[in-house]
């Protein structure tokens, strides 16, 4: 049994693209703070916990080595937001070359959901990606800043990425084997 899968491909070109949706207020105490120590468990935790319901399946088989070279990668950053000390997503950011960095991974667990974090936490995680060369001084400046979402995400993953400015530069359709 198969089922067709639509992939969307969106970017950034200049920081004055995003639009950044407005913060929780201070007393959901909602924070976002950058994972430092590059940890493969909390990596595979946050990708578990956010995707489980939504077919994010391609890590899942890594080793524990697999993961530890994505998140010891020279400029690689993950941001993880939090409500009142509890995970609630992340955002993974995969520096590339030539000035470009992919938002691979972005997404909140499902209980935080629907709570007005995912916009806060994706606006966050794209200012990162464009200040990124502040933080890492061999790295170029950011150029561009781009992602993918899919059908298989949550309903309103699209809509989330436009309205924090990212336009759509490619389309694919495929059919896969359902899960």
């Amino acid at each position: 049994m198969t089922i067709t899968v639509t992939t969307w491909s969106l970017e950034q070109t200049s920081p004055e693209d995003l639009r950044p949706a407005q913060r929780p207020p201070e007393s959901a105490g909602v924070r976002i703070v950058r994972a430092e120590i590059p940890s493969p468990e909390l990596s595979r935790f946050l990708y578990t916990a956010v995707g489980s319901d939504i077919s994010w399946h391609d890590r899942l088989p890594w080793s524990r080595e697999q993961w530890r070279e994505v998140v010891e990668r020279p400029a690689a950053e993950t941001w993880v937001a939090y409500e009142r000390g509890t995970p609630a997503g992340y955002v993974e950011l995969d520096p590339q070359d030539d000035g470009v960095v992919e938002i691979v991974y972005f997404g909140l667990l499902p209980d935080f959901r629907g709570r007005r974090i995912g916009g806060h936490l994706l606006s966050f995680g794209t200012a990162r990606a464009w200040d990124l060369a502040e933080r890492w001084p061999d790295r170029e400046p950011t150029k561009r800043v781009w992602l993918h979402t899919c059908s298989l995400d949550g309903p309103h993953a699209l809509d989330n990425y436009r309205r924090r400015g990212f336009r759509l530069f490619d389309t694919k359709v495929e059919t896969q084997p359902s899960a």
